[in-house]
């Protein structure tokens, strides 16, 4: 019988959970478009939490703002609440399957919700295999990486592969939760070429912590002794994104703005230390130049000028 008294190893792996960080990322993408985002959310009256999330939309139906940042198949979901049961290390099978099914009924049962008004999603990080697919009745659709099965009992649980979905930018941001490191490699370039992932606030730190979380300094979670929870994640990217930017010179900073960006950031005088007036005049209009200037002061210069000029 195993020591029940045991101290826990703290240097010991601990466990990612993986769905937190996925809802981290959609909160932070989805809140401000007017959709809640609750990861850990109860399907009975007083079960114990599950893996699982939730998407309750505030409007009445998807806005454009806000399908811009959906992947395919919940994007065009007319429901309101979308469960989402994310599979990230497991595969998709009938056990992941029967899973969702059950929250997906228990779920409406506790809130009371017409089957009409909650949409259950199998996110699978991993591709799900043909023979698994054919055996439970899933069929692809128009678009790549959504399945949906037409038997009754499991029609209400969409099936996305996250290696499959295309890389439209609306898919990308959850593509960078796909098994494959070559998918989430591009997921996050093409998010960087699209002007996502430059270091400025938590959106950012996050997504460029997941990055590391990825590929760099983490390698992986049998290399960590801590809990990566959604926090130490931004913290991560934050940490690295101020080591980036102390690495760069003026001129590779200076290319990741606009001139008119970086011009409102400074103030008037600091806009012209080191500029003639002879190289700054010639900017305004002559009715510009005299704007606020005392009349006398304009007479006694128009005087001096006569003077000269004789």
């Amino acid at each position: 019988m195993p020591n029940q008294n045991k101290p826990e190893d703290s240097t010991a792996p601990k466990k990612t959970f993986w769905h937190r960080l996925l809802a981290r990322l959609l909160e932070l993408i989805l809140s401000p478009l007017g959709i809640e985002v609750h990861p850990d959310v109860s399907v009975m009256t007083a079960p114990p939490e599950a893996d699982i999330l939730l998407l309750r939309r505030k409007t009445g139906r998807w806005t454009k703002a806000q399908r811009a940042h959906l992947p395919d198949g919940i994007r065009d979901s007319q429901a309101s609440h979308i469960l989402i049961e994310f599979k990230y290390t497991e595969s998709f099978n009938e056990a992941a399957l029967e899973q969702a099914m059950g929250y997906d009924i228990f779920f409406k049962r506790s809130k009371k919700l017409a089957a009409n008004r909650v949409q259950t999603v199998l996110l699978s990080a991993k591709k799900p295999e043909a023979k698994t697919l054919s055996s439970l009745g899933y069929q692809a659709t128009e678009y790549p990486g959504v399945y949906r099965a037409q038997c009754p009992i499991i029609k209400n649980v969409l099936l996305l592969s996250l290696n499959e979905l295309s890389n439209e930018p609306h898919n990308l941001w959850i593509k960078c939760f796909a098994s494959r490191k070559k998918v989430k490699k591009e997921a996050f370039q093409k998010l960087d070429k699209l002007g996502f992932v430059s270091i400025a606030n938590e959106l950012q730190w996050f997504i460029k912590g997941l990055m590391q979380l990825s590929f760099e300094t983490l390698k992986g979670e049998k290399d960590m002794a801590l809990e990566i929870t959604p926090e130490a994640v931004t913290k991560l990217g934050k940490e690295f994104g101020s080591l980036w930017l102390a690495n760069l010179t003026v001129d590779e900073v200076l290319d990741r703005f606009e001139a008119k960006e970086l011009a409102s950031h400074l103030k008037p005088a600091e806009r012209l230390a080191g500029l003639k007036p002879e190289e700054v005049l010639p900017h305004f209009k002559p009715v510009d130049r005299l704007a606020g200037l005392d009349p006398k002061f304009i007479e006694d210069y128009l005087k001096q000028l006569k003077r000269q000029q004789h």
